[in-house]
């Protein structure tokens, strides 16, 4: 989509720039094709806005169908799952006061985690075994 202007967005915290894109189809000139998404506010086309920096910018153009894309993704859902059977289990704040002793029990508590997901997998292998 075409930027049709930008402006400074003051209504959070942070003031940063923001830019207006609108529809390929009517701006800058209208080609008189019709609207390939049938969308509503179609006479006039698509608006959207977002922020103009670097990284706002990357997000929105991933190409989250590559092969790189997904397997970033896999691995951090992978560690997103980790770390939620890590909260699960307590050890996102540790009440232990001694370094060691937080050391330790983060130890076991990984061990413990690993020999869930050995568990899990063995359980997998039994029941393709069986059928």
């Amino acid at each position: 989509m075409p930027l049709k202007h930008t402006f400074t967005c003051r209504t959070t915290r942070v003031e940063h720039e923001r830019g207006r894109y609108v529809c390929p189809l009517v701006f800058p000139e209208p080609t008189g094709e019709a609207c390939p998404v049938q969308h509503k506010n179609w006479p006039k086309g698509c608006v959207t806005t977002l922020a103009t920096s670097v990284g706002a910018r990357i997000r929105h153009q991933l190409d989250r169908e590559s092969a790189i894309y997904k397997a970033i993704y896999k691995q951090r859902t992978a560690t997103e799952r980790i770390n939620s059977q890590a909260v699960e289990l307590g050890i996102e704040r540790p009440k232990l006061r001694n370094g060691q002793a937080v050391a330790n029990q983060n130890t076991l508590i990984y061990v413990l985690i690993n020999l869930r997901a050995l568990h899990r997998v063995r359980q997998k292998k039994l029941r393709a075994g069986e059928t």
